[in-house]
């Protein structure tokens, strides 16, 4: 059974978010990982660089397949998750807490207004399957 928690909102390619103020934290649903298998590499942005929403910012892979992470939003990463790049299975593990991947500062909130909520997620990934 696939967790997803309700106070997120989420985007179509599976990307998860919680924002804080203009802050906004991103990491992949446990639908994602759950399709990708264990993660065994990643490659993430530095800090400072600048992300375009629908843009890719880094990829995960697996034995399975390579996942692009797309930004549901844009704006400048303020922080990365290093300790997933020591121990990728974190992502596997609890890809909701300990497995976020960046903190982006928003250029647009709006752009939040694009995503979905819980319900909406589960109807979308209902329909892909």
């Amino acid at each position: 059974m696939k967790i997803f928690p309700d106070d997120l909102l989420y985007s179509r390619e599976h990307i998860w978010v919680a924002v804080d103020g203009n802050m906004a934290t991103l990491g992949i649903t446990d639908y994602a990982q759950e399709k990708l298998g264990d993660v065994d590499e990643v490659d993430l942005p530095k800090v400072d660089s600048f992300v375009e929403r629908d843009e890719p910012f880094g990829t995960l892979e697996s034995a399975n397949d390579v996942f692009e992470l797309v930004s549901p939003l844009s704006g400048e990463i303020v922080n990365v998750n290093e300790d997933i790049m020591e121990d990728v299975t974190i992502l596997n593990s609890d890809p909701y807490d300990a497995g976020w991947i960046v903190v982006i500062e928003m250029k647009d909130p709006e752009e939040l207004d694009d995503l979905l909520e819980i319900q909406g997620y589960q109807d979308y990934i209902a329909e892909e399957e």
